[in-house]
């Protein structure tokens, strides 16, 4: 049985000097969305989100972190008290390998190195034990065959996944249509649903589900 529920939001950033960043275009509507209809369902729910423009629904605790590497502790730190992991967030892949202490100047550097970002949702895949872990997938392309390889790949029960189309923007719209596929390899379809609405749609997924 569901208790206490762990939600990722918001992109992260990662810096490249004290006023610059790689990061990403995600809100973080949707994680926040899960986290209010986790809490008004009676679970505790604790809300790991990268810089947003949010509030943290009401009886959420909240804890704000900025980096890959931030979130990542905080995960890990909170998981072992958690009976479902959803993570929502876009974590940015990639890291500047090395951040100025100081505001680089022009002409400064023309190239950034980049290195990998550990893979938050790989790794709560391995660590598992009677855990139920949901990931969610932003595609261009082949979106049920990308979506189903995460799924496995990652050890998930849960894959949502959408597609980013020229014609409809997901990232701050209310409205997305998304697929969502189990481990069991069930698939629903769901079009046309404001962000709070697919909240509870998957929510409802995840509590019906046995710990496993």
């Amino acid at each position: 049985m569901i208790k206490n529920i762990l939600v990722t939001a918001g992109p992260t950033r990662e810096k490249i000097d004290p006023v610059r960043y790689i990061s990403n275009y995600s809100t973080g509507k949707i994680g926040y969305e899960i986290a209010s209809a986790a809490k008004s369902r009676g679970l505790s729910v604790i809300l790991v989100s990268g810089p947003t423009r949010l509030a943290a629904p009401e009886g959420v605790k909240l804890v704000s972190v900025e980096s890959a590497d931030d979130m990542r502790k905080a995960v890990l730190k909170f998981i072992r008290r958690s009976d479902c992991v959803v993570m929502t967030a876009a974590v940015a892949d990639w890291r500047p390998k090395y951040s100025a202490r100081r505001k680089i100047k022009k002409p400064g550097i023309r190239n950034i190195e980049l290195v990998e970002n550990p893979d938050i949702l790989a790794e709560i895949g391995r660590l598992k034990k009677k855990r139920i872990t949901v990931g969610f997938a932003l595609e261009t392309e082949n979106l049920e065959k990308n979506a189903l390889k995460k799924l496995k790949d990652k050890n998930l029960d849960i894959i949502v996944a959408n597609r980013l189309t020229p014609k409809k923007s997901v990232f701050g719209d209310n409205v997305l249509d998304v697929v969502m596929i189990d481990r069991f390899g069930n698939r629903t379809g769901i079009l046309n649903k404001r962000k709070s609405k697919l909240a509870k749609i998957i929510l409802d997924k995840v509590l019906k589900l046995r710990i496993h």
